[in-house]
């Protein structure tokens, strides 16, 4: 037996269109048991008003009917309305055309009369299935589109992000350069340590007040200048440094950036503060 009824909520809208009061009564008698919503038109022209107000899943029209034959409808109904699914009942003397209709895609599916209850039922059933297996298919398709049309959008914007990103990477970068440049042509000796106490930077002042003959630039002060690493939380100290006395300043990093460890100076006493 064909289900009548879909996994969907929506109902199922099947329209029938026949000249004959008598064959429509029939079909509707033989389809409404498979709990179609049925309406019904007696011909093309009333169909096509049918469809405007109230759009269907699938159509069933006679072929042989005054005015304007099953074919002509179902090809304007297949303009109108693509995506409705269209059968036919011919005579066998109009297979020629029907046939026809059939290959333009026009219509889907051509029954002959007098048909059998069962085979006519399973057809629409078949009918139906295609219906909501094409409207599953474009609902997939949108949903796929849409989410493509967001995944670009958010790509764009990614992109975006990602060169605002290196451009400040960039600014950053040629702001680092600068201030190195300025840094080493201080004339006040500065260094920086990280919170491991490694030397990651000194200026020429520094490395010249040092011993040009070290290389400082890496090394832990706990090994190079015990006295600053001992000093790392006071904040200042005292150093003789080639017989000179140099205050020594230790400032905290991070206050308003994200560096980290501390930037330490040397700045030489006047003789009378070392007496």
């Amino acid at each position: 037996m064909p289900d009548g009824l879909s996994a969907s909520t929506a109902p199922r809208r099947l329209l029938l269109v026949d000249d004959e009061a008598n064959i429509l009564s029939a079909l509707r008698r033989l389809l409404r048991q498979d709990r179609y919503e049925i309406v019904t038109a007696n011909s093309g022209d009333e169909a096509l008003e049918v469809l405007k107000g109230s759009p269907v899943d699938v159509i069933i029209t006679d072929q042989r009917m005054p005015g304007m034959t099953g074919v002509e409808f179902l090809r304007l109904a297949k303009d109108t309305y693509p995506d409705t699914v269209r059968i036919v009942l011919s005579g066998y003397t109009e297979l020629q055309s029907v046939t026809d209709a059939v290959n333009e895609g026009a219509v889907y599916k051509f029954l002959t009369k007098p048909w059998d209850d069962e085979q006519l039922r399973e057809h629409v059933a078949e009918a139906f299935r295609r219906k909501e297996m094409e409207d599953e298919n474009n609902r997939l398709q949108h949903e796929l589109k849409l989410a493509n049309s967001a995944l670009a959008a958010t790509n764009q914007e990614l992109d975006r992000l990602l060169k605002e990103q290196e451009q400040r990477i960039e600014n950053d970068e040629v702001s680092l350069q600068i201030t190195h440049e300025i840094l080493e042509h201080l004339n006040i000796p500065l260094m920086g340590a990280d919170e491991e106490r490694n030397i990651v930077f000194l200026n020429s002042a520094a490395q010249q007040l040092l011993g040009s003959d070290k290389a400082l630039l890496g090394t832990n002060l706990m090994r190079s200048i015990p006295l600053v690493a001992q000093a790392w939380g006071q904040g200042n100290l005292h150093m003789e440094i080639r017989d000179d006395l140099y205050g020594v300043n230790i400032y905290p990093m991070g206050k308003t950036s994200r560096s980290r460890g501390k930037l330490i100076t040397f700045v030489r006493l006047p003789e009378e503060q070392g007496q």
